[in-house]
């Protein structure tokens, strides 16, 4: 094949998600649903980055289901090991690696300003230094991959440009190395609210609904959904562009039922319980592939295993040719220096 007719390189792009168990609703409308359509046009890895979990405490026992249960949601939504590379961040330790050797370019007084630090550290009365150095992670999960682009929410904009800062520093300092990498923010989805119509949607906080819920589960999650806080009785006119629930039709409902919705809510023609009711299905519908697939990978946990083993292996082989890099722009191998 010719240069001039060799196709063009993909550009790279990595994203992980911290396990929690199952991926819920504010995971798919947030990410997800995007790390599936992206395997057309990227060279995709995603990750499940149990390293971070860590830093938030809880039991050690149930992190491995967690895990587990992650990807078979991974799987279950379309992301493909045949077009993405998908691991655990702990099987390849250069993610660790790399992180500590970034703290040599990275200024206590940027992770200090990280909103998410601030916000984090209230919760402790001693404050574990993962918290504060948990950006500096972040950085090496895509850096070690040299990746071009990350797909990223808004509330990850501020920790994606500290890793821009560290590329530039450690480029500046030990020689090009990584690429400055640019943030793919998807604009039409925005921030998704919990069903509390207050807070990010969050498992800790009980504000959303699994994709892999039962039909029944999902309306019992979707009826306690906050709609239009002024729209007291049925026969009120409600205002669907400040209720949290319509936000939600519009990724689930068709644009001509979600007009007809618009037009008998404002007319008061439609009440919120039964609007709830469309949604809910609508969601229940639109999961029930995920569900199926999902029951298929849980009996088969073997299948899920070489997986994620095969992804670490993929992952280790670009992430082992970077530390190598890093470790000789840093002075690290020494054995190379020292002649006999």
């Amino acid at each position: 094949m010719t240069e001039s007719t060799a196709p063009a390189r993909r550009k790279r792009v990595f994203s992980g998600m911290q396990p929690s168990g199952e991926a819920h609703l504010g995971n798919y409308l947030g990410a997800l649903r995007r790390w599936v359509s992206m395997q057309e046009d990227y060279d995709c890895i995603w990750c499940i980055v149990d390293d971070h979990a860590i830093t938030s405490g809880g039991d050690p026992r149930k992190l491995p289901h967690h895990v587990f249960d992650l990807a078979v949601s991974f799987l279950a939504v379309g992301l493909d090991p045949e077009r993405s590379i998908i691991f655990v961040q702990s099987d390849v330790h250069e993610h660790t690696e790399l992180a500590w050797l970034f703290n040599a370019v990275t200024p206590v007084g940027d992770l200090e300003r990280m909103t998410q630090y601030k916000d984090k550290a209230q919760r402790f009365e001693s404050i574990p230094a993962g918290i504060l150095n948990y950006p500096i992670l972040q950085a090496a999960d895509i850096l070690l991959y040299k990746a071009e682009a990350v797909p990223v929410g808004e509330d990850q904009r501020q920790h994606l440009e500290l890793t821009r800062d560290i590329a530039r520093r450690f480029n500046a300092t030990y020689g090009e190395t990584f690429p400055i990498t640019e943030p793919l923010i998807d604009e039409k989805v925005g921030r998704i609210l919990g069903l509390d119509g207050e807070a990010k949607m969050s498992k800790s906080l009980g504000n959303t609904v699994g994709i892999l819920a039962e039909p029944d589960e999902i309306w019992a999650r979707v009826r306690t959904a906050v709609t239009d806080p002024q729209r007291v009785r049925r026969t009120d006119p409600g205002r669907p562009e400040v209720c949290n629930v319509f936000s939600l039709h519009k990724h689930f409902t068709d644009a001509e039922t979600l007009a007809e919705i618009d037009r008998k809510c404002r007319a008061a023609e439609i009440g919120c319980v039964e609007c709830k009711r469309i949604l809910a299905d609508n969601i229940a519908d639109n999961f029930a592939p995920f569900r199926d697939r999902a029951a298929y990978y849980k009996a088969r946990p073997k299948e899920v295993r070489d997986v994620l083993e095969h992804g670490a292996q993929r992952a280790r082989a670009i992430a082992a040719d970077t530390i190598d890099e890093v470790r000789a722009k840093m002075g690290l191998r020494w054995r190379d220096a020292i002649s006999d």
